[in-house]
């Protein structure tokens, strides 16, 4: 009798979008990022921008929201490794947060080139 196993590859992205889902649902810095992939969205659909823009925009949402669900799971290992305080466990949560911190500053600040220019010229043919 054959068994009913799913396909390794299938699994492996059931895993994958289990992980973003969970990384969604329980990481209030997740939500906070996928509100600014909203409105980033809607300002980019609003003022037309270019494709190359889009490119730039997807590359930041993609690398800002990865680096918050791989700073989730270093700290879940963390956490599941030591309920002591430790040195090593501090900087390891803290340097992987600021991963995630400075993608979110820098993605700001391109955004504020991206985005600024529409702006100027939105408030000046008003």
């Amino acid at each position: 009798m054959k068994k009913d196993k799913k396909n390794p590859l299938l699994k492996s992205f059931g895993y994958a979008f289990e992980g973003i889902w969970t990384g969604i649902r329980k990481e209030r810095n997740m939500k906070i990022h996928c509100l600014a992939v909203i409105a980033v969205t809607l300002a980019g659909t609003l003022f037309q921008i270019t494709a190359g823009e889009w490119c730039v925009c997807l590359l930041l949402f993609g690398l800002v929201i990865s680096l918050e669900l791989v700073n989730t799971a270093i700290e879940s290992v963390v956490d599941l490794v030591t309920g002591e305080k430790k040195p090593l466990a501090k900087t390891a949560k803290d340097t992987a947060a600021g991963a995630v911190l400075f993608s979110a500053i820098v993605s700001v600040i391109i955004g504020c080139i991206i985005f600024v220019p529409y702006l100027l010229e939105l408030f000046r043919k008003l």
